[in-house]
């Protein structure tokens, strides 16, 4: 139990609920809805069941309950309540916070149980919408804030990536490429978040074309080796920190110089690295999009 995260400052408290601090202490003075501990030194702090409470508390003032009629209700049938509104409604929030809790404590029986119970209402596609991506970008504020820490984030990603190689797979085993567009995804150098990049290409494939995944951390020359195999080939990238604000516009540049320039070739790009760039100015055979869908979209 040593890696498990069990003490929450109020401003944690927010971060993962959504529930200002303010509400969290008026609802505690005035409803005695939570009891806040104090280490040795007398700072206040919340257990992992004040947490795992306030969470169910949230997603029932979200469904219309008055948080004065939610305090009336036993505390052991909040969690039924829970479920059985979830089970007819707004599953996806009622998954994300169970995802939390799996992530907070390393528990990966608890996201695989989560996940086959969202397999038997939605398709992957609309989980990984619907669900895994609300929560990624959640999960990156609540590491800024040190509310996390990168384990946490490390955990459920990977978990997360398992998934998107095994519904890979199975397109993949079943494919008879008859595209003459040739999709090429990779992340420049240094740049290592790829579950974003991984999804596209799960899509690309289920849209019936040619998709290679050169994944992480590939230098520009690497690039141009491709250019000698295929006609009509579209680069993809996702800019999540790298390269740096100071140096993207000089990369995309240089990448359509070296690589879009002496062929036919195009170059989507996405992440929020882009927003260091004046994107009216870039080359006409480079595309960016603000987000999966929409590039998905464009297929």
């Amino acid at each position: 139990m040593n890696n498990i995260k069990s003490q929450f400052s109020i401003k944690d408290l927010e971060n993962l609920t959504g529930i200002k601090a303010h509400t969290i202490r008026i609802w505690e003075k005035r409803y005695n809805l939570l009891e806040p501990k104090r280490t040795d030194t007398n700072i206040r702090y919340y257990d992992l069941a004040s947490f795992q409470k306030l969470l169910n508390v949230s997603y029932l003032n979200n469904n219309g309950y008055k948080i004065s009629k939610i305090t009336t209700i036993k505390e052991d049938e909040i969690p039924k309540l829970v479920r059985e509104i979830a089970s007819n409604n707004d599953v996806d929030n009622h998954a994300i916070n169970t995802l939390k809790l799996a992530m907070l404590n390393f528990d990966q029986s608890l996201f695989y149980q989560t996940y086959e119970a969202l397999l038997k209402e939605k398709s992957f596609r609309s989980i990984f919408y619907d669900v895994f991506i609300p929560m990624l970008s959640h999960i990156g504020m609540l590491w800024q804030t040190d509310t996390i820490t990168p384990a946490h984030e490390h955990f459920i990603t990977t978990l997360i990536r398992q998934k998107v190689i095994a519904h890979t797979e199975r397109i993949q085993s079943k494919q008879v490429n008859k595209s003459e567009k040739t999709f090429v995804l990779y992340l420049p150098d240094n740049e290592i978040h790829e579950l974003g990049l991984m999804f596209i290409n799960h899509e690309i494939l289920n849209n019936g074309y040619h998709s290679i995944l050169l994944g992480p951390s590939v230098p520009l020359e690497g690039l141009t080796d491709i250019q000698k195999y295929y006609d009509n080939i579209i680069f993809v990238s996702y800019f999540t920190v790298k390269p740096e604000k100071e140096n993207i516009k000089k990369y995309l540049y240089t990448f359509n110089e070296k690589i879009l320039k002496p062929s036919n070739s195009q170059f989507w790009i996405l992440g929020r690295m882009l927003s260091n760039l004046d994107l009216e100015e870039l080359p006409n055979d480079i595309k960016p999009f603000n987000s999966i869908k929409e590039l998905i979209d464009k297929l």
